[in-house]
């Protein structure tokens, strides 16, 4: 098993001789970054405009943030205006041959990515993956009747024009050592915030908004049994594993709960395979939703499966609410470029 991305995503928290080493290859990540922006701002690059709004939820970092529950989140939000909404994602690591692939919660984790599952089982929205976003999106208007559409990540995908960007930031990883890739581990420029409509924070903020993932519960991996509060795990020794961008921000929320937690990270969007399970007994085994979307065909014994839901801030609800209400009232714009 590789923990590359693990071992990164440490260094990418401090300054070391390894991160100065990379500091030339960061420079030239940055001109090509920067280039590439200024290409599509000068409309020398082609950008696809979608005839409904676009919802980009992303960050500026590699590795997780809490997109995946602001997603799900706000694909509910929205059904609750009175909005029908579509979701686009990349389908990361997702082996299909043929893009874009309609998901639903039955596809196969393997050819789609596990995010697109996730989102699939938990919103029940249409939704396309590929690595091209305008192709996904077309796809999702020609096949269904959605009057929104979120983008989950993609804020780097500038060939997809957008009405609405929300960055999420992790409280904990913050923007690591604040450097360029692969240095750190920046995307683009810090600067690159002072663009975005919303920015909201996963975990305690100093100021701005904040979002929490709260109401943590906990049910069976393989049966249909309804998820009981994980409070009543108190005391109970497990192992955990954690194959996402931050794995210490689960393992942190089962020790919240008082329970003693013998971990396994593995590095974000894992593959997994029966031989990452050969523990020493059989104590429970506790599992993000993430994970578990590619565990269930392995028959775990004793397996669970610990799901959040994200609750931002009502002042980041209302801020939302009225951008898009704006958009929806006039005529349709895309940061100041109206479509015509």
């Amino acid at each position: 098993m590789n923990h590359s991305t693990l071992h990164l995503q440490q260094i990418w928290r401090r300054t070391s001789w390894l991160n100065i080493l990379l500091l030339p290859l960061a420079a030239l990540f940055t001109v090509i970054v920067n280039i590439r922006r200024w290409l599509y701002q000068k409309a020398w690059l082609r950008t696809y405009i979608s005839p409904v709004p676009v919802i980009v939820i992303g960050n500026i970092t590699v590795g997780g943030s809490g997109k995946t529950p602001l997603v799900i989140w706000l694909a509910q939000h929205l059904r609750n205006l009175g909005y029908m909404p579509g979701i686009v994602s990349r389908g990361y690591r997702g082996q299909n041959r043929h893009w874009p692939l309609r998901v639903t919660a039955e596809t196969d984790p393997q050819l789609a990515g596990d995010e697109p599952v996730l989102l699939a089982k938990h919103t029940g929205c249409p939704i396309y993956a590929g690595p091209d976003r305008p192709a996904a999106i077309a796809a999702l208007l020609k096949n269904t009747s959605c009057a929104v559409i979120i983008s989950d990540d993609g804020m780097q995908h500038y060939a997809m024009a957008r009405d609405i960007e929300i960055a999420v930031l992790d409280a904990d990883y913050g923007l690591g050592n604040g450097w360029m890739l692969p240095a750190g581990p920046l995307r683009e420029s810090p600067t690159r915030l002072r663009t975005v409509d919303l920015q909201i924070v996963n975990g305690d903020a100093a100021d701005g908004y904040a979002m929490r993932l709260a109401q943590p519960r906990i049910a069976p991996l393989y049966d249909n049994e309804p998820p009981t509060d994980l409070q009543t795990w108190r005391g109970q020794a497990v192992q955990a594993i954690a194959g996402i961008g931050h794995p210490s921000r689960f393992f942190n929320l089962l020790t919240r709960h008082h329970i003693k937690v013998e971990a396994y990270p593995m590095p974000d969007h894992h593959a997994y395979q029966i031989t990452d399970f050969t523990f020493r007994d059989n104590r429970p085994l506790l599992m993000t939703e993430k994970d578990a979307v590619k565990c269930r065909q392995l028959n775990l014994t004793n397996a669970w499966v610990v799901s959040v839901q994200a609750e931002p801030d009502k002042g980041f609800i209302q801020d939302f609410d009225r951008r898009l209400k704006n958009i929806l009232n006039q005529e349709h714009v895309h940061h100041g470029q109206k479509i015509t």
